[in-house]
């Protein structure tokens, strides 16, 4: 089973709104961003994307030396973030993962997001013992998640797998790789016609074991 990190297994927003006003607070500060503070909002209808993408859409006036120091700062606030304990996984997350490895499924993650924050949260987070492999946009650079699914597929030579996650680029990644898709409606980030093309849809963690039992 291979998974989307934001929106899919931890709930982002719980740590996005330590770190929002500190980021534009510093921008203004460094003389980068003088506008008003962009609501938190847009950033968390956001996640999923590749972080270039994020800022074009939530400063789309700030200038690309703004929009490469948000990078900088968003992670350094995020780590310092989890380091604080701040974040959530979303309810059932941790038990499902256990009883999931527990039966001997390989789990990874796919995530858009930078190496450091995906491998913080899930170290912060205590569910990195039960995961194969951790991929990043940020670590393997690939342009789209269809490339960074089908990079890890190749690596681990696997034939068959799930795609779980709450976004279409997780949609796109599992129909372009022929994977079973499964959507996740729980956190709200995006439309539900996000989730077109998925096999099967749930609005709780847990439902991925009965999924499992009834195939």
């Amino acid at each position: 089973m291979i998974f989307d990190m934001d929106g899919t297994l931890f709930q982002t927003e719980t740590l996005l709104v330590h770190v929002h006003d500190r980021l534009f607070k510093q921008l203004r500060e460094e003389g980068l961003y003088l506008k008003e503070t962009p609501p938190v909002e847009r950033l968390i209808a956001c996640l999923g994307m590749l972080l270039e993408d994020i800022w074009r859409r939530v400063m789309p006036d700030g200038s690309e030396a703004a929009h490469r120091r948000a990078d900088e700062l968003m992670l350094q606030y995020e780590l310092e973030g989890l380091e604080a304990g701040q974040g959530k996984l979303y309810p059932y997350v941790e038990q499902t993962l256990q009883e999931l490895h527990s039966r001997g499924i390989k789990l990874f993650v796919a995530s858009n997001g930078l190496e450091d924050y995906v491998k913080g949260v899930a170290r912060a987070k205590g569910i990195d013992q039960w995961f194969d492999g951790l991929y990043s946009a940020g670590e393997f650079q690939t342009s789209s998640k269809v490339d960074l699914v089908a990079k890890l597929l190749q690596d681990h030579n696997i034939q068959t797998a799930w795609m779980v996650g709450d976004r279409s680029s997780d949609v796109e990644a599992g129909v372009n790789n022929v994977l079973t898709v499964i959507g996740c409606q729980y956190a709200g980030f995006g439309r539900e016609s996000e989730l077109e093309g998925s096999d099967a849809i749930m609005t709780d963690f847990r439902e991925l074991l009965t999924f499992i039992e009834e195939e």
